[in-house]
């Protein structure tokens, strides 16, 4: 947090867009390009090329910037002009670095008794107020692409505004939202209400917010639900939740039909659309674990018209923690099932029988679920490359790939790939998936890491590799089909090098390309697809 927008522009590159999206009475942590000299210590964001900056918003921010001032105004002018500094000399802007309230992956503590017990571990004190905090509630975290303004998190400052909807909800419904990030809605009429940021629902504490968060805005905007809408995963809380509920009209909605519906509903598209839903995980009609899929989408229902090929997932969970498993899984998938002793680090310093044991429980079918996530394959590319093999938050290896491939200001050509029939099957009337092969890519990195390519080159083809092949499915699906409208949704576009590069594309095969602008492409806005399609159904009942 920074006192003023001078400050900012001292720590990070803003153009317009940014400085009005800073300043706006919203008051979102905006991400923002450091700039070369930038004074903040390299370890408040470790690796990253961005910050997270935001503005007071607070009279208690104000006053605490102004301790800082009198406390900075004791020292001796050192005669350096910077702009934004406290006072006239002082090379070290008033910085506050900021974090939520809480211990990782529970919610915040909004009340002096909650916080007195659960940061007592973390915080050397707390600062009281006499005003009693009435609900708790996240920051908001946005940004700006070539593509419009992103949330990657939409909560205070914006919640509860209403998103318009298309279709009038026939009967009052509740939207419970994905496992991570989770949001729930409310709607009625034609407005839907989607709530603050809760978190992932992975705990007792976050499970508790999420109850008590429905219940607060049933009250808050006397919105009692008729029907409720839930994710088809099994093993969702918010599933459970759903299939525990006493509200008897329930419906089930996949995973990435509601992330593509959510871009339909904030954009008001009631027309069928080709649909590229991107994400790490999603639970899919056929069992597997879906994550790249083409689709033809309207808010009624969808037919899946390409995917990524089905790749297992070693160890469920455990390969979400540890790309290097993804890594040895398309390794094998290219070489014949073996993973050959090559003249590149990550085949040198593969624990052989740490592969032999999940080789085994890949063979047998011992929690190694298909799947065809994109978000699965970039961990796999980064840990190839040597840039991440375990992680410690959710993208973390996908992140730092995409870092590298943005400091590569080479001109590049994108990897081989193929688009074609799943092997041994004959196409019929009903049509089936293309499926999306990048075994051709993998082989091709591996030969350029054997060849001391640089890694940030590398990696700035592999992203172009994925946008060409991204497009070149939505051609074959505007074959198919006949549509020429895309929405683009899901995790992965978080990754802005991917979003533009696939936009741009799109564009110039004379696509219109729609990408979520009122909640995040994440989960935190499956909610909102989630109200949209049931409100649809509602409609046809």
């Amino acid at each position: 947090m920074v006192p003023n927008l001078a400050t900012a522009q001292s720590l990070c590159e803003i153009n317009e867009q940014e400085a009005a999206l800073l300043q706006a009475r919203q008051r979102p942590i905006v991400l923002l390009k450091k700039r070369a000299d930038c004074l903040i210590a390299p370890d408040v964001a470790p690796v990253e090329q961005t910050l997270g900056i935001m503005l007071p918003y607070t009279p208690l921010h104000h006053l605490l910037f102004q301790a800082c001032r009198d406390v900075y105004g004791r020292g001796n002018p050192c005669g350096c002009p910077r702009p934004g500094c406290p006072r006239p000399g002082c090379p070290r802007p008033v910085v506050l670095v900021m974090t939520s309230g809480n211990l990782s992956d529970e919610p915040i503590a909004y009340q002096d008794a909650d916080a007195d017990t659960r940061l007592a571990t973390i915080a050397d004190g707390i600062l009281t107020h006499n005003r009693a905090i009435h609900i708790r509630c996240d920051d908001s975290v946005m940004r700006v692409t070539s593509a419009g303004q992103q949330f990657l998190r939409r909560s205070r400052g914006y919640v509860p505004e209403p998103i318009a909807l298309a279709l009038d909800c026939p009967q009052p419904l509740l939207a419970c939202g994905a496992h991570l990030k989770n949001t729930f809605c409310l709607a009625r009429d034609r407005q839907a209400f989607i709530s603050h940021h809760i978190g992932d629902l992975e705990n007792l504490e976050t499970l508790i917010s999420f109850r008590e968060g429905i219940e607060h805005f049933q009250r808050l905007f006397d919105i009692h639900p008729e029907a409720i809408v839930y994710d088809l995963h099994p093993e969702y809380l918010a599933t459970r939740y759903t299939l525990d509920s006493p509200i008897p009209l329930k419906i089930g909605v996949q995973h990435h039909h509601a992330h593509i519906a959510s871009v339909m509903a904030e954009h008001g598209l009631t027309q069928p659309v080709i649909g590229v839903s991107a994400d790490g995980t999603g639970y899919g009609t056929d069992g597997a674990i879906w994550g790249c899929e083409i689709m033809a989408v309207d808010l009624l229902s969808f037919e899946r018209l390409a995917h990524l090929a089905y790749a297992p997932l070693p160890g469920g969970e455990q390969a979400v923690r540890q790309p290097w498993r993804m890594a040895a899984v398309y390794l094998a998938n290219t070489y014949n099932g073996t993973i050959p002793d090559g003249d590149i680090p990550f085949m040198q310093q593969l624990d052989r029988t740490k592969w032999s044991i999940l080789s085994q429980m890949i063979a047998k079918g011992i929690n190694s679920p298909q799947t065809s996530s994109l978000g699965r394959l970039f961990d796999a590319v980064a840990a190839l490359l040597g840039l991440r093999s375990e992680v410690s938050y959710e993208g973390q290896a996908s992140i730092e790939l995409e870092i590298q491939a943005t400091t590569c200001t080479d001109y590049v050509k994108s990897y081989p790939f193929t688009l074609g029939q799943p092997q041994g099957i004959a196409p019929t009337v009903d049509r089936e998936p293309i499926i999306m092969n990048v075994v051709p890519a993998i082989e091709a990195i591996v030969r350029d890491i054997e060849q001391g390519i640089a890694v940030a080159r590398i990696a700035k083809r592999f992203h172009l590799t994925i946008a060409e092949m991204l497009a070149q499915a939505c051609l074959e699906a505007r074959q198919q089909t006949g549509l020429d409208t895309v929405a683009l949704s899901g995790g992965v576009f978080q990754n802005q090098l991917l979003l533009e590069q696939l936009a741009t594309l799109l564009t110039s095969m004379a696509f219109r390309v729609y990408t979520n602008q009122k909640v995040p492409p994440n989960d935190g806005g499956l909610s909102l697809g989630q109200a949209a399609i049931g409100a649809a159904r509602l409609h046809k009942a």
